[in-house]
């Protein structure tokens, strides 16, 4: 592994005002409000906002070619090549811009295995984006040795790049640079982009090690069972994970190596549209201090936030640390998943609420990464909702090829015995304008019928379309539900619906390289024999 001095920036050569290392969550809050950075709300998080972007910028993310990885790299929209000349001259003028400001850094790290530590650096331009890296890496315990980076994070959203001149889309970039250990960011204040290029970076270095990264989340019940977790954004990967009778992992990035599942994060990244204390009690009171809230409107006199208000954004977040929650896995560490659940946002309410999926159904719908996208999710969509294909829940962070964390995923699956469930978040009783979410507590009736092993002593049945094995009955769920089919008045529309959906999977299935036939073949009734 480099050393820091060939991976660190010189920055003490340049005239910097001052460099804040590593300080405590009150001091940052105290820098960022005295910088005007952002307020306090009145449950006492720093309220910020990211202006223009208030996600992550795909068309802007790049990867350093180089000869060292060319061939391992799934070349494309997600991984855009950029020349190692270009990204060392933009990095130049990056820290050229910081002279004479004051710099805030953390040092901490990911991965909560000691066996796959990787030791991280972060310098921020900001007060609130230092706290929220702060909260969400992994931070060194009091005491603990001290490690030299081995990866370093430069976010300097202040700086605007020149497309012409720096070879980049905009005035944003992502630029992540395996050889040179660094990952640049500038053009955009949105924290989330800091965490992701982590996990992308990861995602290329833990395969070769016989490590599954997953974008997923986790938690263990009393009786040491494992259950993880995947889905897109709005499905409620955060939210089921969050369990009052179940301890968290965490919410949203793991391994899966030989010795069981670990965090690669110490904090908690969670989507608060529309929160409630009622449904979501465990985040609602994560949000306090220490905590940072994203592009969430406050009252101007009381500060308290309006979590149903999307006028910037329904890409609200807050971010914590994982120990804000009750009685979570501080450690970050489990054991092999007994369950495995893929989480799908349904909006043409045709998937059934929860199936069991055979090996090879497993792989499909790994692969597929299904959710929908709706009006209101998006600027410029019509009224008909849009199928949403992201290979193994996390195209956007895929580095290498999807095939190859799919049968990383296979192997493991078959070797430890976990079971694989699809649950549908989306809609019932019809599509997007005529059906309803499904409950939450619907849900997670769901869950605990499958963490309890209740679901496992019930009779399956195939669905006529996908071929989904789906229980006859489930405690909390009535057996009409179920169906989908028997939730729609128009029997017809439901038939010509599920279909359409079932050629949209399988058109996605096709475009991608590796797949062998068999797994092909899932997409249809031939899934269910």
């Amino acid at each position: 592994m480099a050393s820091t001095a060939e991976i660190l920036p010189n920055l003490e050569a340049r005239p910097l005002k001052a460099i804040h290392w590593n300080l405590p969550p009150a001091r940052l809050v105290e820098e960022a409000l005295a910088r005007g950075e952002g307020k306090l709300t009145a449950t006492g998080a720093l309220n910020a906002f990211t202006g223009k972007r208030t996600g992550r910028s795909p068309g802007d993310k790049f990867m350093v070619d180089d000869p060292s990885l060319h061939d391992d790299i799934w070349w494309g929209k997600v991984n855009k090549p950029i020349s190692r000349e270009a990204f060392i001259k933009l990095r130049e003028r990056v820290l050229d811009s910081l002279a004479g400001q004051e710099l805030f850094i953390f040092d901490g790290h990911a991965c909560a295995d000691l066996n796959y530590r990787l030791p991280l650096r972060v310098i921020n331009q900001h007060a609130w984006q230092n706290l929220f890296v702060r909260q969400l890496f992994v931070r060194p315990k009091p005491g603990a040795p001290k490690r030299e980076p081995e990866f370093v994070i430069i976010h300097a959203p202040d700086f605007k790049a020149d497309p012409a001149r720096d070879g980049v889309a905009s005035e944003a970039f992502v630029i992540v640079s395996i050889p040179d250990h660094t990952v640049l960011i500038g053009g955009t204040q949105y924290a989330g982009e800091m965490k992701k290029s982590i996990f992308g970076v990861l995602n290329y270095m833990l395969p070769p090690r016989g490590v599954l990264p997953m974008h997923c989340s986790a938690n263990v019940g009393k009786n040491g069972d494992v259950a993880l977790f995947f889905g897109l954004s709005g499905t409620g990967k955060t939210t089921l994970s969050a369990d009052p009778h179940r301890r968290l992992i965490g919410d949203d990035e793991h391994g899966w190596s030989d010795h069981g599942v670990f965090n690669f994060e110490g904090g908690c990244y969670a989507k608060c549209i529309r929160l409630s204390e009622a449904n979501e009690p465990q985040i609602w009171h994560s949000i306090r201090f220490g905590a940072v809230v994203e592009n969430v409107t406050i009252d101007p006199l009381t500060r308290v936030p309006n979590y149903d208000d999307e006028s910037v954004t329904e890409n609200t977040r807050a971010a914590y640390p994982v120990e804000f929650i009750p009685d979570c896995i501080e450690a970050g560490v489990g054991g092999h998943p007994d369950n495995v659940v893929f989480l799908s946002y349904d909006a043409f309410g045709v998937l059934p609420p929860v199936a069991r999926l055979t090996p090879e159904q497993a792989m499909y719908h790994f692969l597929s990464g299904y959710t929908s996208k709706t009006a209101g999710t998006e600027v410029g969509m019509g009224s008909e909702p849009i199928p949403e294909f992201s290979a193994c829940f996390g195209h956007p962070f895929l580095p290498r090829p999807p095939r190859v964390y799919a049968d990383m995923l296979g192997e493991k699956l078959a070797r430890h015995g976990s079971t694989c469930w699809l649950i549908n978040t989306g809609l019932t009783g019809g599509a997007f304008g005529v059906g309803h979410r499904m409950k939450i507590s619907l849900t997670r009736a769901i869950v605990e019928g499958i963490v309890s092993g209740v679901l496992n002593g019930v009779a399956f049945t195939p669905d006529p379309v996908f071929g989904l094995w789906v229980p006859s009955t489930c405690p909390g769920v009535s057996a009409e539900v179920l169906m989908p089919r028997n939730t729609w008045r128009d029997k017809k529309a439901y038939d010509h619906t599920a279909e359409h959906l079932a050629r949209e999977f399988r058109k996605n299935i096709a475009h991608l390289d590796g797949v062998t036939q068999s797994i092909i073949d899932m997409g249809g009734p031939l899934g269910g024999k």
